[in-house]
């Protein structure tokens, strides 16, 4: 038996199945040609991240553009950093947005597909039996460095302004023999397992990234970890692992991983895997003092996903938003398929930005009202029902005392050729329709400048006599016109504006008085539309309590 293999059944003793074992148990995927299989694969170190629903989205929309596969993988290799709960956070999140997972965690408790288990920790016989292979070939062995040697070593390249890393001259224990590695097994020293990497820093590697085109970078030489003292796998053996059993065709994932692709399409080579195409997705980017920087766990509130679910932006807003950042050619098809969902889009990777797209809140409240204003009534009753239940307690118990009341209040100025852009997230909706509950009715009085409240009041009285709830919107105005003349005031706009001097204001004038009794505001939905919710009773007190303010 040759050292390599000696030195292998020495290091991994319980390792009995070879590579082929599962070369047959993950079998290629039936899927048409040209299908791509893509992959989100988050650390469950805590909440869900903007950047990751980002890279979610485009993979998930790459995946539906050609018919492929998206799915979740978890990579929890680094277990110190690992938060309670993180799985269901992400997963949940990316359901929440509407991330449809075709396979892998579809829930924080739940995965589905043939090529799992999709969680790191739960597949470490599969990373040590392709190290094992490694070893067996010569191209990987056991280093006993402390981390105090690994340190010094560090701070000697430093001091002399050398590379750092494990290379070369200063990988210590890539030459020990077979006798000497036995012997600190045996003591029972701690070890890792290094790669034993055949690249040269003078050669370089050339990709194409998807995104970011053509790249050239030095090849890799560094001895990397391959498996750690504990045998649970380094990020980048693990999804070398993963992608190539998974048959990842695509790696889409942050552009702070590219310094990390020598390594990583070396790897794929030295295990005989398919290396699989690039993609670096640009990060999400800030003005912060005039210069531009990546939105900040830190710094940045929206940084965290569940920020736009506590402001009460609806999932899809927030997901068309995202898509403008995605694809410079998106709003181009939002505006000729107003109607279409964003999953016909035709995305392709080429559109997006290279150098990282900025964070535009005020694009962000824009697209929601406009995605708002389409919505009916009853949508937006129920989803706001919903945000207020979870994040507004007194709001909530006011909405369900009557969900027929809430859903018309929701439903004036709506499902109409122009409905009105007013709610961008549901956190507005409080305001917005505050003076339709007593318990948060704040009316400002206020009058118009050209109206005094004698006349205010004298118009509020009369209007008392004639107001008929089940008027229209026509005939509800024409009531407010003839009483115009009586009082001073023009009927007609037009012939205020040709003789301004011979009337006090016009009917306009006198609906804003009304607007200010029922409403406590001068800018509301159709007045009208708001009497009929209200209902006649609950207007005549409204109008009765302005009358005592004014006088």
């Amino acid at each position: 038996m040759s050292e390599n293999l000696k030195l292998a059944d020495l290091l991994l003793p319980d390792i009995d199945k070879t590579p082929d074992y599962y070369e047959a148990l993950y079998p290629e995927r039936d899927l048409k040609e040209g299908a791509k299989v893509v992959r989100v694969a988050p650390s469950p170190t805590g909440y869900l991240h903007i950047g990751t629903l980002f890279t979610s989205l485009v993979n998930r929309i790459t995946a539906t553009s050609s018919d492929g596969i998206f799915f979740t993988r978890i990579e929890d290799t680094d277990k110190k950093r690992e938060v309670e709960g993180g799985i269901e956070n992400i997963i949940d999140g990316l359901n929440r947005f509407g991330i449809n997972i075709d396979e892998g965690f579809v829930s924080g408790k739940e995965e589905k597909g043939v090529y799992g288990p999709y969680q790191q920790s739960r597949r470490a016989e599969i990373y040590q039996t392709y190290v094992k292979e490694l070893i067996r070939q010569g191209l990987a062995y056991p280093c006993f460095c402390s981390a105090e040697e690994l340190e010094e070593t560090r701070n000697v390249q430093e001091k002399d302004n050398i590379r750092t890393g494990y290379h070369g001259k200063w990988a210590k224990c890539r030459n020990l023999s077979f006798d000497e590695i036995k012997e600190k097994v045996e003591a029972g020293l701690p070890f890792v397992i290094r790669l034993k990497s055949p690249g040269n820093e003078e050669n370089k590697v050339v990709f194409d990234d998807m995104i970011k085109g053509k790249i050239e970078m030095p090849e890799n030489d560094e001895d990397f970890v391959l498996l750690k003292s504990d045998g649970i796998p380094t990020y980048h053996f693990a999804h070398a692992i993963d992608d190539h059993l998974m048959h990842t065709t695509h790696v889409m994932r942050g552009d702070e991983w590219i310094s990390s692709v020598p390594k990583h399409i070396q790897l794929f080579r030295l295990l005989g895997f398919k290396v699989p195409k690039f993609a670096h997705v640009s990060p999400i980017m800030k003005l912060d003092n005039g210069a531009k920087r990546k939105i900040s766990k830190r710094k940045d509130p929206e940084a965290a996903v569940h920020f736009f679910i506590e402001e009460g932006f609806d999932a899809l807003c927030v997901i068309e938003y995202l898509m403008t950042i995605a694809a410079s050619d998106f709003e181009d098809f939002r505006r000729a398929n107003p109607d279409k969902s964003y999953k016909e889009f035709k995305f392709n990777l080429k559109k997006m930005s290279v150098s990282g797209a900025l964070f535009d809140e005020n694009k962000l409240l824009d697209v929601s009202k406009n995605i708002v204003s389409r919505m009916s009534g009853k949508e937006v009753s129920e989803k706001i029902l919903n945000w207020a239940k979870e994040f507004d307690n007194e709001f909530y118990s006011l909405l369900s005392k009557d969900t027929a009341y809430t859903e018309a209040i929701f439903s004036i100025d709506r499902d109409c050729a122009k409905p009105r852009k007013d709610i961008a997230k549901w956190k507005e909706a409080k305001d917005y329709v505050s003076y339709f509950f007593e318990e948060l009715f704040t009316p400002d009085y206020t009058l118009p400048e050209n109206i005094n409240a004698n006349d205010a009041v004298a118009f509020l009285n009369a209007y008392k006599d004639v107001y008929d709830e089940n008027d229209d919107r026509q005939a509800w105005f024409d009531k407010i016109k003839e009483l115009c003349p009586a009082l001073g005031f023009a009927s007609e706009t037009k012939a205020y504006k040709a003789d301004p001097a011979s009337y006090k204001g016009h009917a306009g004038d006198l609906s804003t008085v009304l607007r200010i009794a029922i409403t406590g505001r001068r800018n509301t939905p159709d007045l009208c539309s708001i009497m009929k919710v209200m209902g006649k009773d609950k207007c005549m007190e409204r109008i009765d309590r302005a009358i005592s303010s004014m006088l």
